[in-house]
């Protein structure tokens, strides 16, 4: 009865650009040791540098860092980007080992043994701290209920926890085509890319909380997806501070998730955006609320023949 009464939510079409009560939000930092093709004059490390000196900037008290372990054999300052990250009092959970798509996955047991391999490597960096979060690569959760379900059950048997989203803005997009640009010193085109994802940004914040209060009819507490990239570090303190503006209150994502919203009957848990699949599975019109613009042309932007 109270998961329902959670989600019975009004139909009202209320603005929400202008509000700035004060909510919860907790953030998240997916691909570790790094997101995307390694920027002109960037390393790994330098850009979880910026990352974490952005949210101590912003008085951001936990972001979880979830790793592809995997990465450490591509990236030789990937265990310092690691250690880095532990310095700052940040915890690390579980990407997979190399970000292995459960709904592309030749078998599942292959798809297993990718959550397996590394895990040590991110528990001896948590020194006896808890490390079972495990966010689905690409929040994919299963090609079907069958295959969901037993995703879940292999991870509640291993002590993992789903770490949800309810919040993105898209900041993975524009991680190649800033790499690109830099690359070639298209200055243009990069100020051209930070303008619109300022924009997506602050209508993404309005659609975050438009969905709250249409699904939940509440604001609830909030998750923030993002990736540890080239662009997300050079960006990062625009995002926080449209948040602090917002009304944003940085709290751990442990305590996000014991709100009662994360712990309904919910049969698709940890599979896309947490808002988006709750209004689907009761039903609930949100097609009245803005999307994100993600710009077809980030896929072309600074290729040699553009």
């Amino acid at each position: 009865m109270t998961a329902l009464m959670l989600v019975a939510a009004p139909r009202s079409s209320a603005d929400y650009s202008g509000d700035r009560r004060p909510f919860d939000i907790a953030i998240t930092v997916d691909d570790l040791t790094g997101n995307g093709r390694l920027p002109t004059g960037m390393t790994r490390l330098s850009i979880a540098e910026l990352y974490i000196k952005a949210l101590k900037q912003h008085g951001v008290p936990e972001a979880y860092g979830l790793v592809n372990v995997a990465k450490l054999q591509r990236d030789k300052d990937g265990g310092k980007v690691l250690d880095s990250w532990r310095r700052a009092g940040y915890p690390l959970g579980n990407h997979s080992y190399s970000h292995l798509n459960l709904n592309r996955a030749s078998s599942f047991e292959q798809w297993k043994t990718d959550v397996v391999t590394g895990e040590q490597e991110i528990a001896r960096r948590m020194d006896g701290a808890d490390w079972h979060y495990f966010r689905f690569p690409n929040m994919a959760a299963g090609r079907d209920r069958a295959q969901h379900d037993s995703a879940m059950a292999f991870l509640k048997q291993r002590g993992y926890r789903i770490a949800e989203a309810t919040v993105s803005f898209d900041d993975w997009a524009y991680s190649e085509a800033y790499a690109r640009c830099l690359a070639k010193g298209d200055t243009a085109a990069i100020a051209t890319m930070k303008a619109q994802y300022l924009k997506n940004i602050d209508q993404g914040i309005v659609r975050m909380k438009s969905l709250s209060h249409k699904v939940y009819g509440r604001m609830i507490p909030q998750i923030l997806l993002t990736h540890l990239s080239g662009w997300g570090a050079v960006m990062l303190p625009e995002v926080l501070a449209r948040l602090d503006v917002a009304g944003a209150r940085y709290v751990s994502l442990t305590a996000v998730q014991r709100d009662p919203a994360y712990n309904g009957d919910d049969p698709w848990t940890g599979n896309q955006l947490m808002m988006e699949r709750i209004a689907r599975q009761k039903n609930i019109d949100i097609d009245a609320i803005a999307k994100l613009h993600r710009p077809g042309s980030l896929k072309t932007l600074c290729r040699n023949n553009s």
